[in-house]
């Protein structure tokens, strides 16, 4: 019953990620559109910032949902005080992504902000290594999906940092927008940063559904889960290339 229940939870975390991130990306379409009046905009804005925390709480707990699976099932060896902490920090994660959706608090915000960033880099490190040493070592992880499945998980936290950093000049342009309306470079900023996150959005999206076939099994070869891990990784840098000749 445990197992199945860690199965069901770790379906409805990639559901609300995925589902949560094609609500955000359509609803930024509106915050950008220059032809919608300040009230509009902002409307589409709150819409789309409810959207994003399905993804932002998905994804510190689809990784421990994960592992505590194949712990269970025996396809990583992995003592219990490792996979308590496993949670613990996940729990920590998912609190800083609560607290900075709901706080009022700006000087708060912006510290946490910060932590939570360099703590997102951290998980980054520590799963893309963990999975390379389990690659090499099949004592450590026994099935050889899991590692590939880490890596693209990993790879979608930095694709999210990414996003972050893209999004940049967007929040305050769009505080200049409340404050004292639209003007051209506020519409040009607010573009442009919509524009450049959204690779690294496709790229997202990539991972999902790689992480999704090798999931349930659709692809099981080390050939062809090494193509999915390739092509999450490169997906993001084509439209990449387009947005930056275009809007920088």
């Amino acid at each position: 019953m445990e197992y199945l229940l860690l199965k069901f939870a770790h379906i409805v975390a990639f559901v609300y990620w995925l589902g949560g991130d094609l609500g955000t990306f359509f609803g930024s379409k509106y915050v950008i559109q220059s032809q919608y009046g300040q009230e509009a905009r902002t409307l589409a804005l709150k819409i789309m910032l409810a959207c994003d925390q399905g993804p932002k709480m998905a994804m510190p707990l689809i990784f421990p949902l994960g592992l505590h699976m194949a712990s269970i099932s025996g396809m990583v060896a992995i003592p219990g005080w490792l996979l308590g902490l496993v949670w613990l920090l996940a729990l920590l994660w998912l609190a800083n992504v609560l607290f900075l959706y709901f706080t009022s608090n700006a000087a708060a915000k912006a510290k946490v902000a910060r932590f939570d960033f360099w703590f997102r880099i951290t998980v980054v490190i520590a799963i893309t290594a963990y999975s390379v040493v389990g690659l090499l070592d099949s004592s450590l992880i026994q099935a050889q999906f899991l590692p590939f499945k880490m890596l693209i998980f990993s790879t979608l936290v930095g694709f999210g940092l990414l996003v972050r950093i893209a999004l940049k000049d967007f929040m305050p342009a769009y505080a200049q927008l409340v404050q004292s309306g639209a003007t051209e470079q506020v519409n040009k900023d607010m573009t442009r940063s919509m524009k450049l996150a959204k690779p690294w959005v496709w790229g997202i999206w990539a991972g999902l559904f790689a992480n999704a076939l090798i999931g349930v099994h659709v692809v099981n070869d080390l050939v062809g889960m090494s193509v999915l891990l390739l092509l999450t990784l490169l997906t993001p840098l084509p439209l990449l290339l387009i947005a930056r000749k275009r809007y920088c």
